[in-house]
């Protein structure tokens, strides 16, 4: 919005600022920053009165969650507002790619707000049917693709290989809401402890903030050989956003927590940082840096298929960060040493882009 003011006062004295991406970006920032710091106290008690007994606690979870019972849920309410307000801010209204990841980041906070309402409506952890969450995930998803894709291209490209690997056509929209949706729902898996997901969130948007730089400008991504997207680096500013809105979080997340992110904020998180993989094409290194969630759902996806076929469970518990509570590691141990983890992985997706 304010660079459509500017842009009609030709950019005129300080306006000229608003001119560079780079200061639009750290602007979104602080913007979404400073919105969750301020609105956070006020919206916790908010939730706390309308949710009563807040988010419904697994019994057969380790023992040391039956604690938080009381902790109200939907605080990914919070991420969206701060993050919603501040892209619109800053951004370039006429970035379709933009538009698309808000679209994702939106529409899948609204999914799981309806999530999280159920859950707390009947005090049950069910929530949703998975084929109505799917379904409309999917939805948004390919919707989101076909607006990414009309100026984008559909060509695959993998890690350490310079060339477009193959041109997919119209079936690039099939594989790119399953790329949205699968890392949606893996960063909803992954939001088990308090942090465990936030952290990892804000690494991962800083890999891609390099990422979206240099995809968008063309110099750049000739000399690395990586695919060239005009426009893909206003991305800069959702991300830095959603960095801002998630530090926001964390202030009333950290243990122990006065609020949960619940599926409002995770999935719309993890939807997000899937959607600007596919907007800058790298859908495969999303999987590198982001590896910590892969693993957090491969883990689900292991468990409950060796357990169909065996009845034995190959974790103590999935998704995998239980499993290492169960083995006796506390919460905040096991949040650390995954957040390590994240950074480590987030160095390795980066590396890729000179090694082709």
């Amino acid at each position: 919005m304010l660079y459509v003011i500017a842009d009609q006062l030709h950019f005129a004295g300080i306006l000229n600022l608003i001119r560079y991406i780079s200061f639009r970006a750290g602007a979104a920032a602080g913007t979404a920053l400073l919105i969750g710091l301020l609105l956070g106290p006020t919206f916790i008690r908010w939730l706390r009165a309308t949710q009563g007994k807040g988010q419904p606690i697994r019994e057969d979870g380790p023992q040391s969650h039956l604690s938080k019972r009381g902790t109200p849920t939907m605080g990914g309410l919070l991420i969206l507002i701060s993050l919603s307000i501040s892209v619109l801010l800053w951004m370039d209204l006429k970035n379709q790619y933009v538009w698309a990841c808000l679209l994702v980041t939106a529409g899948f906070g609204v999914i799981g707000w309806l999530d999280d309402y159920d859950k707390v409506k009947k005090a049950h952890h069910a929530g949703l049917s998975g084929k109505t969450r799917l379904a409309l995930e999917f939805l948004i998803a390919g919707f989101a693709t076909w607006l990414m894709v009309r100026t984008g291209g559909t060509g695959l490209h993998v890690p350490f290989v310079k060339e477009t690997v193959a041109d997919l056509g119209w079936f690039y929209i099939a594989f790119g809401a399953f790329v949205i949706v699968a890392f949606g729902n893996a960063v909803n898996l992954t939001d088990g402890l308090d942090g465990l997901a936030t952290m990892p969130v804000v690494i991962a948007s800083l890999a891609f903030m390099l990422i979206s730089y240099l995809v968008g400008n063309v110099k750049f991504a000739a000399y690395l050989g990586i695919p060239h997207v005009n426009g893909a680096a206003s991305d800069l500013i959702l991300l830095m956003a959603m960095i801002g809105a998630c530090l926001a979080f964390l202030w009333f997340n950290a243990p122990p927590a006065a609020v949960f992110m619940g599926d409002t904020g995770s999935l719309a998180l993890g939807g997000a940082l899937g959607a600007v993989s596919v907007a800058t094409h790298h859908e495969f290194v999303l999987a590198m840096i982001g590896g910590l969630f892969v693993v957090e759902a491969l883990s689900v996806v292991v468990q409950v298929a060796v357990y169909k076929r065996t009845g034995k469970r190959v974790f103590l518990m999935a998704p995998i960060h239980h499993h290492f509570e169960h083995l006796g590691w506390s919460e905040p141990t096991v949040v650390i040493r995954f957040w390590i983890i994240s950074f480590v992985l987030a160095l390795a997706g980066l590396a890729t882009l000179k090694l082709r």
